[in-house]
């Protein structure tokens, strides 16, 4: 049963149920990390039925290009958006670093769950189990998609070339394995561990030899910001310090201007009420970047407690929506974000971003 944008059906009893529609890409992965936002709402909301709908974006099509070089910001997500503007879908499952820093007009990110481990991990080719990056061969070629991880790891380990290697995680595998192409490849450890490949991990690379990319290992629920019983449904996958972590993230990354064709990295973390971000961006060869760290409290204020109630539910901080956290922890991180990147700003990133971008256009 159709009635206007939304989908019912008759129960066997004949209660009415609707039907909320799930949108994915058809990835093995994107599914797994669909599949578990739909336990989790099966598990809350045990009348509502799920259908999930599977399609193609743009950045499953085109497989022979680099990422950095379709320089087309919502490779991911154009098709799911579109499916959602359309009422086609009701919310859409992201791997939150796929998703922009601004959204589409009329659309707002509902939900953030919990974040996996956001930071990279080596796989190595079976050939050589037991090494490190810092003991293989020199000149061994190590496969990224990634202009953010290529960039930290030349400067750390100049012994090593970087080659771009596309597609999902097990063609990605696939080639590593089947060819002598590669003598590793660098992915992100969440999309491995929801995967059930841990084993694969060699070594997960800590920030000191590479920061991850703004949102990496958090799962997103995106939804049209208009239909406030689908975004309560969902704001209950929140996880409050994700969120904040997140916030602070994407406002770094949108007041730098940067995407996926330019190389910024960051690390967060809370410890005894207080965040820290650190971000920095880097030159494509890594020769030339900018780094610093910033702190702000996540403690909520009393009296901005009693006034949540009173909240305009719809504010949005970079795309996200979660009414039911704090609005001046979320307020503070969303700052911290735009401060660290105005003093990135103040010396010298955008110089470095334009070569970077101009550089990259140019290969």
């Amino acid at each position: 049963m159709e009635e206007g944008p939304y989908k019912y059906i008759r129960e066997g009893n004949g209660k009415v149920s609707r039907v909320i529609r799930i949108g994915t890409r058809k990835s093995q992965l994107a599914r797994i990390q669909t599949d578990s936002v739909a336990d989790r709402l099966k598990e809350l909301y045990p009348d509502v039925h799920l259908e999930i709908v599977a399609m193609s974006t743009i950045g499953d099509k085109i497989l022979d290009t680099a990422l950095s070089k379709i320089g087309e910001k919502s490779l991911f997500t154009k098709e799911l958006e579109n499916a959602l503007e359309r009422n086609e879908v009701d919310l859409v499952v992201h791997s939150l670093k796929d998703l922009p820093t601004t959204l589409p007009p009329g659309f707002t990110i509902g939900a953030v769950l919990k974040r996996e481990n956001p930071h990279d991990a080596v796989v190595l080719h079976p050939n050589n189990a037991g090494k490190t990056l810092e003991t293989l061969p020199e000149k061994s070629v190590i496969g990224t998609s990634s202009l953010r991880r290529a960039a930290q790891l030349k400067k750390r380990f100049p012994h090593l070339e970087f080659r771009d290697i596309r597609g999902n995680l097990n063609t990605r595998l696939k080639k590593l394995d089947e060819k002598q192409d590669f003598a590793a490849i660098i992915l992100a450890a969440a999309g491995l561990k929801r995967m059930g490949w841990e084993n694969r991990i060699s070594t997960i690379l800590e920030p000191e030899d590479c920061m991850y990319a703004v949102g990496q290992g958090a799962l997103a629920v995106e939804v049209r910001a208009r239909d406030a019983d689908i975004l309560e449904m969902v704001s209950v996958l929140h996880d409050p310090e994700t969120v904040l972590r997140c916030i602070a993230e994407r406002a770094f990354l949108r007041r730098l201007e940067g995407g996926c064709s330019v190389p910024v990295a960051v690390h967060t973390q809370v410890k005894d009420s207080q965040l820290y971000l650190t971000g920095a961006v880097y030159s494509l060869d890594g020769s030339d970047s900018l780094k610093e760290t910033m702190q702000t409290s996540t403690a909520a204020d009393d009296k901005v407690l009693q006034s949540l109630e009173e909240v305009d539910e719809q504010v949005q901080r970079v795309g996200v929506t979660a009414s039911k956290i704090p609005s001046d922890a979320q307020d503070r991180a969303e700052r911290l974000g735009m401060e660290l990147a105005d003093l990135l700003l103040s010396k010298g990133a955008k110089e470095i971003l334009t070569v970077a971008r101009q550089l990259n256009d140019s290969r």
